[in-house]
């Protein structure tokens, strides 16, 4: 098929892949789903459907959860040292790296990734996270209590059970292991739902689970949409805890899921609106290197005429076209509702009286294609909601308070960016927004071993780091009474 080549060089015919699997994966083995029934996952550069994948619903889930729980109570993974399962880990993780290509291939057709970020950054960058939790699996501990009294206590840090794991489509293959990782490295077993949009590399990643030694059980790939597989998860009474990444307003959901049906832990990186503040000492062309990756940007006054009109200027010649192409920049939005979402919110900016700078359509003729778009002006809706496409809103500010006052203005505190060469001005600026990660001088600088979550309504609970393993591990004390201790 042909893509769409925007301002992009036009691509020769793509050769679709075979797709391998399409199936449930539960237990150990792929499987239809009970139903039957199956969805189409599309292709974002055209709109063509790339394969059929099996729908899972709550049946699905019932028998997944089984599995993951049998594997739990009676299987070995637990049950291993955490040196053996990190043998098993560091195996998934080779066949990852021999298995690249094919791995970026899926995520570009499915999600409309750029493939050359996708076999350069993010599968070797999920194959770096599960490496990071295979070496950290033998690495967590318990400790020793000073008591108050005549006993002796200690804790034991053990895995809590069964986890439901759903995640999004903007990062398939990232979103997998940030949170499969930890759970495998703390002895769990797992059902993981990945998103409708991008089903296909999940599947994958369970048939080289099979592949590298991970028991049946283990890990259990259900399909399907979040109304009802999702659904399904957070209210099932034999999960334990669930690792959500994806909207507020499904976060919700499955809070309160959660809390009718087991008060099982819930863990939330929920939606963000994350602010870039450029002060006048910036270097124009490096802040404006850092800001392409931001949506709400606020520059200080002195340099902002030069950073619109550079800007402007970048817009203007950023690549948009097939994710294929080495050349390109930007490729397509997700799906359909996706495209349309982003093209309702251009259309409300421009209604709200935002100044449009450039951009503000779709390009090619066919697939989700919308030109960078970005507007200037104050906080209006398009500077104030998730929108999760290539709309950036520019807005200019005077003092420092003024600043700090703006960013913390939203509801969520999920990420924020400081640009400036004064590191007391860091400090401060660092220290009074309320987000869980300030990035100085850089912008989604994201680390396997950097904790990442958010505050307000952005969640709760972290991935990445050592502190990703909390959400998956129960802390026990032991008490034992002391006698004729001569120590007390």
């Amino acid at each position: 098929m042909a893509a769409a080549a925007c301002n992009g060089i036009p691509e020769k015919q793509f050769k679709l892949p075979e797709i391998k699997f399409t199936k449930l994966f539960i237990n150990g083995q792929f499987v239809d789903a009970i139903s039957g029934r199956t969805f189409e996952t599309i292709d974002p550069r055209s709109g063509e459907v790339i394969a059929k994948v099996a729908e899972g619903d709550k049946e699905d889930v019932d028998l997944a959860v089984q599995a993951a729980r049998d594997a739990f109570d009676h299987g070995k993974w637990p049950r291993m040292t955490g040196m053996e399962r990190g043998k098993i880990m560091m195996k998934l993780a080779d066949l990852m790296s021999e298995n690249v290509e094919e791995l970026a291939t899926l995520d570009s057709l499915d999600a409309g990734k750029l493939f050359t970020a996708g076999k350069a950054l993010d599968i070797p960058g999920a194959t770096d996270i599960l490496r990071y939790y295979a070496g950290a699996a033998d690495k967590f501990h318990g400790e020793t209590l000073k008591m108050s009294r005549s006993m002796q206590g200690y804790t034991l840090r053990e895995p809590i059970g069964v986890a439901g794991i759903i995640i999004p489509w903007n990062y398939p293959s990232g979103m997998f292991f940030a949170k499969a990782s930890p759970a495998m490295a703390a002895g769990c077993t797992m059902v993981i739902k990945p998103a409708e949009q991008t089903p296909l590399s999940a599947l994958y990643y369970a048939h080289l689970a099979k592949l590298a030694g991970v028991p049946d059980g283990v890990i259990n790939v259900v399909t399907g949409f979040g109304p009802t597989a999702g659904a399904a998860i957070a209210s099932h009474m034999d999960i334990d805890t669930v690792a959500f990444t994806g909207s507020t307003q499904v976060g919700k959901l499955i809070m309160e899921a959660a809390a009718k049906s087991n008060l099982k832990t819930v863990s939330l990186e929920l939606g963000g609106k994350s602010p870039l503040i450029i002060f006048n000492d910036a270097d124009v062309d490096m802040a404006g290197e850092i800001c392409a990756a931001g949506s709400r940007v606020y520059v200080q006054e002195g340099i902002y005429d030069e950073f619109v009109r550079k800007s402007a200027e970048r817009a203007k010649s950023w690549v948009v076209g097939d994710p294929f192409s080495p050349h390109v920049q930007q490729g397509p939005q997700v799906d359909r509702k996706q495209f349309e979402k982003v093209l309702k919110y251009i259309e409300l900016g421009k209604t709200e009286g935002a100044t449009l700078l450039t951009g503000g359509k779709p390009c090619g003729e066919k697939g989700y294609y919308i030109e960078p778009t970005i507007f200037t002006d104050d906080d209006m809706a398009i500077a104030q909601d998730e929108i999760f496409g290539p709309v950036m809103s520019l807005m200019k500010f005077k003092t420092v308070e003024e600043a700090i006052e703006r960013a913390n203005r939203t509801r969520y505190g999920l990420v924020a960016g400081i640009v400036t060469r004064d590191m007391n001005l860091v400090n401060r600026v660092s220290r009074s927004i309320r987000a869980g990660t300030i990035w100085v001088n850089c912008y989604f600088a994201f680390d396997k071993g950097c904790p990442f979550g958010g505050y307000k309504m952005s969640g709760f609970g972290r991935d990445y780091g050592l502190h990703a393993l909390d959400k998956y591990l129960q802390v026990k004390a032991v008490v034992t009474p002391l006698y004729d201790s001569p120590w007390l």
